[in-house]
């Protein structure tokens, strides 16, 4: 048995090897988030998170944020559905983040005006293989909700 142990941990090792197809390693690239949207009754919500990182000088500025590896930017967008048509709708959004050990963060979220267009932004702490579960609440236009969605770093 003790003659079969080297074989076998040679012929492990070279399995190992094959597995990344003799390429070098890669950095890794930041993730550009996921945009998503809810509606609550005629209120649409359009939501997204991405790492600071993935966003360019230009937005990061628009937005009023550094771009750091430990940060991530939640932005929220009320409208008001009307046809085919979404319009800008003033109301009130809060939210909170949740990791996978029930350590919480309340987001503070600030408004930013895009030309007639206003979005609530907020920043979270994030960290690698990271896991967030979000709650955020709305309320325009008489309608009201909660989003809840989860992002993984």
């Amino acid at each position: 048995m003790l003659r079969a142990a080297p074989l076998l941990l040679s012929a492990v090792l070279m399995s190992l090897g094959a597995c990344s197809g003799e390429q070098a390693p890669r950095a890794a690239t930041p993730s550009q988030g996921h945009a998503s949207q809810a509606d609550f009754g005629t209120l649409r919500v359009y939501y997204n998170l991405l790492p600071t990182l993935a966003m360019n000088e230009s937005v990061a500025r628009s937005y009023g944020v550094q771009r750091s590896a430990g940060q991530a930017l939640l932005v929220v967008a009320l409208r008001q559905r009307n046809g085919a048509e979404d319009q800008p709708v003033e109301g009130n959004v809060t939210a909170t983040a949740t990791d996978l050990s029930g350590r919480q963060q309340q987001i503070v979220l600030r408004t930013v005006k895009t030309g007639t267009y206003t979005d609530h932004v907020g920043s979270v702490q994030i960290s690698d293989h990271d896991t967030l579960r979000f709650a955020v609440q709305v309320a325009a236009a008489g309608d009201n909700g909660t989003l809840r969605f989860e992002r993984g770093f």
